[in-house]
C-alpha cells in the first residue's frame, strides 16, 4: 500500500467495516481539538496542535491510537487498553470508548499546551 496524502485517503484505503470506526475517532478528535493540523505522519493520520497530539492507525484486529498516556490520572482507566509501550488499543469487536478517548484528546492538549508556555519561557530566558 502506498504512503496517503490525507487523512481521508488513509480512510478510504481501509476496509468497508472499518471506516466507520476511524471516522467516528476523528471526529471526536476534530470535537475537542478544531485547530489541530491533519497530516500524515509515520504513514498514519495525525493532528498536530502544539506539537504532535494524537495518531491514530488500522490494524487486522485493533485500532491504534498513539503516543503514550503521561497524565497519571488516566492510567488506571486505559490499562484495559495498553499496548507494549503505551499506545492505546482498541479491539475492533468492541465499540469505541470515546468517553475515554475525548479524556486522553484533552489530556494531550493539555501537555502540549503546557509544554509550549515551558518552551516559550525558556525562550524568553535566553534573549
Amino acid at each position: 500500500m502506498s504512503t496517503p496524502k490525507s487523512i481521508d485517503e488513509y480512510i478510504v484505503s481501509a476496509s468497508e467495516e472499518v471506516r466507520p470506526v476511524l471516522e467516528s475517532l476523528r471526529a471526536t478528535i476534530r470535537k475537542l481539538a478544531p485547530a489541530a493540523e491533519e497530516r500524515i505522519s509515520y504513514r498514519m493520520p495525525a493532528f498536530f496542535l502544539d506539537g504532535a497530539l494524537i495518531y491514530f492507525a488500522a490494524f487486522k484486529y485493533h485500532i491504534g491510537m498513539y503516543p503514550p498516556v503521561s497524565d497519571e490520572s488516566l492510567v488506571p482507566l486505559v490499562v484495559k487498553y495498553a499496548g507494549p509501550k503505551g499506545n492505546l488499543r482498541f479491539p475492533l469487536t468492541e465499540p469505541l470508548p470515546l468517553g475515554l478517548i475525548r479524556r486522553v484528546v484533552k489530556a494531550r492538549i493539555k501537555e502540549n499546551r503546557a509544554r509550549k508556555v515551558v518552551a516559550g519561557n525558556a525562550r524568553a530566558l535566553n534573549e
